[in-house]
């Protein structure tokens, strides 16, 4: 998968980086995960997916958990879970659909940023499934390019609180509060742990 297409070029040529772009494709973009790599992926408690729709229409979304919610499985694959949400998959169904996926990684405390673009697949029945309390399925990435970003302008915070919807094995986990509003109870899955009257809810 080449990295660069013919608008990267264009804006290339026009701001005069096409050298830069291509030393950087040379020195620092590699199709498998490196070690150092591997330890900040396992390290990071979310980061952003990026998916395109069948009509070319992208999204973006955030994806969090436990810190080493993303498993590195081998130099050239990793795996995510995916946990109950607001049903409506549109990451999900694009993986279904056309498979790439870009992934963003950022560490706000010292800037540092990953950038992993590959083909995701989702896997039912996966071997990592009992490793990711609740989670409804396993995501797969095989990764064709990756490399660091410039931190330049990644402004700096501080982690404050982990959600406490992330799940945990031995703890109940709560439930939105939207999920019981007026509009949504009535539509909800059968098995949506909201229809329990017992659950917590936050």
């Amino acid at each position: 998968m080449a990295l660069f297409h013919q608008g990267n070029r264009q804006l290339q040529d026009a701001f005069d980086t096409r050298r830069l772009a291509d030393r950087i494709d040379e020195v620092l973009v590699s199709e498998t995960i490196g070690h150092s790599d591997a330890v900040f992926i396992q390290s990071v408690d979310h980061f952003f997916l990026a998916t395109v729709s069948p009509d070319g229409m992208p999204t973006v979304g955030y994806k969090g958990g436990a810190p080493g919610f993303v498993t590195v499985v081998d130099d050239r694959t990793l795996a995510f879970p995916n946990y109950n949400g607001n049903g409506m998959y549109l990451a999900m169904g694009n993986i279904l659909e056309t498979a790439n996926v870009g992934m963003l990684f950022v560490n706000w405390e010292n800037g540092h940023r990953l950038r992993v673009h590959g083909a995701a697949s989702i896997e039912q029945e996966d071997e990592l499934l009992p490793q990711y309390p609740e989670a409804q399925f396993v995501v797969r990435v095989r990764t064709a390019s990756v490399f660091p970003n410039c931190p330049r302008y990644i402004n700096r915070m501080e982690p404050k609180k982990q959600s406490s919807f992330v799940p945990e094995k031995g703890r109940r986990t709560p439930v939105p509060s939207w999920k019981r509003s007026d509009w949504a109870i009535d539509v909800l899955p059968e098995d949506d742990p909201a229809l329990d009257p017992q659950a917590p809810v936050e």
